[in-house]
């Protein structure tokens, strides 16, 4: 992902928010009203936010909308609860600077993920919701119990079951994976949430994490819009500029972030 080219009309700058490290991107211009809340992708055991960057950039540069890209704690050194709890401590800092309906919590795979977790950990916690979330091709479901789990294998040219089962151990750290901080999409109440933009392939083992979170949301009267491109990898939205769906979809993802942060 390091070999993924960063578009050059953006800023960045090393950061911290909620104790932890953070990457700030920011547009060239002067940046319009609003902060993404963002975290990378990697199985919950991999990754930072220089893995994420291009991606990162790439929303900044269409929206113009600043980012905050969170180096959150990772396993199997901080299994489960650790990087829900970084990411809550970051979103609880930024509360304190801005107001809730300017903050995006967009993320990637396991930060997609985590983007869903975070605000369900919120809303528990009795904070204000966030104006929106985004997630590219998310993990949802650590009871592994969609079934294109067993239906897209050999289809995903990215993951199969057996890695994502090496993965899911390490991040569980041996806890029982059937609860809505782990299993979203087959536990959690989306009561209350903010409106929720799900992109993912057709093709992908976690399909059915995104198609069952929707659900979940129409159940709970949530905004939500599942948009699943054919025949394209995990997190495709990083390949912008290699593949046309790719730069379609962020289009698409930038449009959704525009419509719900403030123009003011």
């Amino acid at each position: 992902m390091a070999s993924f080219p960063v578009p050059t009309d953006v800023r960045r700058a090393p950061a911290e928010l909620g104790g932890r490290p953070a990457v700030l991107v920011e547009p060239a211009t002067e940046p319009r009203p609003g902060t993404i809340l963002y975290f990378h992708g990697g199985s919950f055991s991999l990754g930072s936010p220089t893995t994420s960057l291009a991606l990162t950039a790439h929303l900044v540069r269409r929206t113009g909308v600043r980012a905050v890209s969170l180096d959150y704690r990772l396993a199997p050194e901080h299994p489960f609860p650790a990087g829900i709890e970084d990411c809550l401590a970051a979103y609880r800092e930024l509360l304190a600077e801005v107001d809730p309906a300017s903050i995006a919590l967009v993320g990637d795979s396991a930060g997609g993920g985590l983007a869903v977790t975070t605000c369900l950990a919120a809303r528990d916690a009795a904070l204000p919701m966030p104006a929106t979330i985004v997630a590219f091709s998310p993990g949802l479901d650590h009871t592994r119990s969609g079934a294109t789990m067993r239906t897209k294998e050999g289809a995903d040219p990215f993951f199969t079951q057996a890695d994502m089962a090496r993965t899911r151990e390490l991040y569980l750290g041996g806890q029982d994976p059937d609860q809505p901080l782990l299993a979203p999409a087959a536990r959690a109440d989306l009561t209350g949430f903010p409106p929720i933009l799900l992109q993912v392939g057709s093709n992908e083992l976690l399909l059915d994490d995104s198609v069952r979170l929707a659900e979940r949301a129409r159940e709970a009267e949530v905004d939500v819009i599942l948009d699943v491109t054919a025949g394209v990898p995990h997190v495709f939205p990083a390949y912008a500029g290699t593949l046309d769906e790719a730069d379609q979809a962020l289009d698409r993802a930038a449009l959704f972030l525009t419509q719900h942060l403030p123009v003011a």
